[in-house]
Formats: C-alpha cells, structure tokens, sequence
C-alpha cells in the first residue's frame, strides 16, 4: 500500500512533464514568430512607395507624381529667364546680367583653365590637350561666326551643351558661367578684334594709366639727383699660367 502510494507522484509527475515542455515550446515560438514579425514588418514591409513602382493608389497608375503647377523648390525661385538661361525673347542676350570687373574677368580665367581650356585651348584656338589626342576640335572662338555672337550664346551653350560638348551647368555656377563668357569675348578681343581706340573714353584713359604704371620708370625723391651713370664692366682676369715643366731625370 505504501509502495503504491509512493509511485503516484512519480506516475503524475512523468506524465505531466511532457506537456509542460510541448506548452513551453509552443509559447516560445509564438513569441519568437511575434518578435521577428515585428522586426520585418517595422524595417523590411514599410508602408511606402519605391521610385518608379506601379501604384494601385493613383488613377494612372504611376508612384512618381507631378509638381504641383506655379510651384517652386525653396531657394529655386528664377524668376529672370535670361540670367538662367542666356536667353530673352527667344534670343540671346548681349551683356551679362551683373558689370563685368577685372574680378569677373579673373575668375572666368581660372574657370576657363579648368573646365574649357583642355578642349578649346587656352587661347580660345580650338587646339586643347585632348584635341590633340584624337577628340573632335571644336570651332575656334576667333572664327567670325562666333565673334559675332552674343555673350548669351555662349551661356547658354554652357548650360545645355552642343554637339558632342556636355552639359556644364552641374560642374560649374551660374555666377562662373556668366565670368566664363565674358572671358571668352575678352580673349576674342585680345587676339585683334579691338584697338583701343574702339573703347570709351573712361576706358581708354584707365588702361593709359595702368600702362603708365607699368612702364614708367621709378622716380627718385631727391629732385636734384643726377641719374647714376652705369658702372664700368670689371676688367677681365688674366689667364692661369701654365704648369711648369716637371724634369725627368
């Protein structure tokens, strides 16, 4: 009787321990399945639409929506066409939008030398490094057709490209474009398309006295000094005598 009662608990505890450990396996799962669910969900399944991606949502289909109309990006206002684009009135125009300084001038130089030069040359002759390398030479901005046309023209063909030439409006400002232009005209003028005689009278009388400036000799602050006679060349050395004789005996 007493071995009876002694086998009891150990008949119900072996019994009841295979269920416990199904149980326990059970909710250890369901929370693992809830837990990676919710990771997936939250990082990999978002409520949103990829670029490009068919849409059901919209009418035609299509995820990427139009701007709104008038609408424009912060910042992004344009609201003068021709300083964006070179052109006014379906043409180009024939001064930059700002005065051109010797600032501009300098710094459409040193955009020139980076950007264009390796193409059109330093000088604007179409002779550039990678012309001469087997790249198709571009036209000479000393040729008559480009002489005559508008500081526009060439800020325009810099924002949207000709020909083989690339688009240059992501590398380089508009600010650079308009300097880069306006080095261009200063470069078609400096190889014999202006005397100076053709330039205003202010203009002509600033560059008389940066020439002054240059080539004037420097003036002495003792008014009664005698200019200082050039020195005699020193007389030459005599030459080395010649090593004496060794005797053989």
């Amino acid at each position: 009787m007493a071995a009876a009662r002694a086998e009891a608990p150990v008949a119900a505890w072996s019994g009841a321990t295979p269920l416990r450990s199904r149980a326990l396996a059970l909710v250890l799962a369901m929370a693992f399945s809830v837990l990676t669910h919710g990771c997936r969900h939250d990082m990999q399944n978002q409520n949103k639409v990829r670029p490009y991606r068919e849409s059901v949502f919209f009418p035609d289909g299509s995820s990427a929506r139009p701007l709104p109309a008038h609408t424009v990006a912060q910042g992004d206002l344009r609201a003068d066409e021709a300083v964006y684009t070179g052109i006014r009135g379906g043409r180009p125009v024939a001064d930059p939008p700002f005065p051109v300084t010797r600032e501009v001038l300098r710094r459409g130089r040193e955009r020139f030398d980076i950007f264009c030069s390796p193409c059109h040359g330093r000088v604007g002759d179409g002779r550039g490094m990678i012309v001469t390398r087997g790249y198709k030479q571009p036209t000479s901005f000393h040729d008559d057709r480009l002489r005559q046309a508008q500081v526009g023209w060439f800020f325009s063909v810099m924002t949207q490209g000709f020909g083989v030439m690339p688009s240059y409006a992501a590398q380089v400002s508009v600010a650079d474009r308009w300097a880069i232009a306006s080095y261009i005209r200063a470069l078609q003028l400096s190889q014999g398309g202006a005397t100076l005689g053709e330039l205003p009278e202010a203009a002509r009388q600033a560059i008389a006295g940066d020439l002054s400036e240059i080539s004037a000799p420097p003036v002495s602050s003792n008014p009664q000094a005698t200019p200082a006679t050039p020195a005699a060349p020193p007389a030459p050395k005599p030459a080395p005598a010649p090593p004496h004789p060794r005797r053989i005996p």
